[in-house]
């Protein structure tokens, strides 16, 4: 008897660590689902925000922002939440959320960010052409794409390849440090672009950096790049403050 008592307990035991593995395990499973549909929630924001859909100091109201992503509202709700922790929205006094307005000192700090980043990019980019040739095919698919989406008059898609184009670069260079630091910069610049005037010399300036790369001539990749990123930055600040 106490032999088959002591049977019963380790089947109990057994029976109850098999039901909480499979309790953990379904409670990890919503957890990444959660966090996944949240992550498809910021991402369709930021898009929004991006392409203007959602314009600078536009309120968003949380229901209304689910019901046209065809979402429930918590993970829309927490994507809200986490955009307000980026800085691109802020919340309201009272309720709700806004598309926050980029002031100058938030260009020109992103900018102090990105000048010497974007710089090293290019140069490591160039060092690593000759060994990545895929790589490079892609960097130039992107000049394309952007040549034929401005002579479609197409404002949007042009500023999608020349964010693409920057991101190549990136891509090429081979540092993966260095591409998970820029990647915290990337939806900034992406607002930035799409709020700037796009004046057809910077169509240009990407053609004289990807000649240099493809060279592999790093300083000149360099010095293109540094000049591509000042008058980027005066573009902006002309577009959004009227003065450079």
């Amino acid at each position: 008897m106490p032999g088959r008592a002591r049977g019963r307990r380790a089947d109990e035991v057994a029976e109850n660590s098999r039901s909480g593995a499979a309790t953990a395990a379904a409670d990890g499973a919503s957890r990444t689902a959660s966090a996944s549909l949240s992550a498809q929630a910021r991402e369709a924001v930021l898009q929004r925000i991006v392409d203007r859909r959602y314009p600078q100091g536009a309120r968003l109201v949380e229901r209304e922002v689910a019901e046209e992503l065809s979402m429930s509202r918590v993970p829309v709700r927490e994507a809200l939440r986490a955009l307000v922790a980026e800085g691109l929205l802020e919340l309201l006094p009272h309720s709700g959320v806004r598309v926050r307005r980029l002031e100058r000192a938030d260009v020109e700090h992103l900018y102090e960010v990105w000048e010497p980043l974007a710089v090293q990019a290019s140069r490591l980019a160039a060092r690593a052409a000759g060994r990545d040739p895929e790589g490079l095919a892609a960097l130039e698919l992107t000049l394309r794409q952007a040549e034929r989406a401005a002579a479609a008059g197409e404002g949007p898609r042009e500023v999608a390849a020349h964010t693409a184009f920057h991101e190549g670069v990136v891509a090429l260079s081979g540092n993966p440090l260095l591409a998970r630091v820029l990647e915290q910069l990337s939806w900034q610049l992406r607002l930035l672009f799409g709020l700037r005037a796009e004046p057809e010399h910077m169509r240009a300036q990407h053609a004289e950096m990807y000649r240099h790369i493809a060279a592999g001539d790093a300083e000149a990749a360099a010095a293109s790049t540094l000049l591509h990123v000042r008058d980027s930055r005066s573009v902006a600040l002309r577009s959004l403050f009227g003065q450079d």
